[in-house]
């Protein structure tokens, strides 16, 4: 990872940003000394949204009891 003096990252700044922008990190040293480690930005995942499905599915109207008759069956061994 190269290292970068402050003078030097002042001086060149927007061929650092570019650089970082195209994947590459490095580190700003004061005296020798490293300070910062600057990393490209990602974007965070845009948020989840909720009901992004409504009206392209429907539910019926006896879904809480689809499938009740096998599932008691299976329960009391008549299957």
């Amino acid at each position: 990872m190269e290292q970068v003096n402050i003078h030097a990252a002042k001086t060149h700044l927007s061929a650092l940003i570019e650089k970082a922008a195209a994947g590459e990190s490095f580190i700003i040293a004061k005296a020798g000394r490293p300070l910062v480690i600057v990393n490209p930005y990602t974007a965070p995942a845009p948020p989840r949204r909720i009901g992004f499905m409504k009206g392209r599915i429907s539910v019926p109207t006896d879904f809480d009891s689809l499938g009740s008759e096998e599932i008691s069956a299976l329960f009391e061994g008549k299957a």
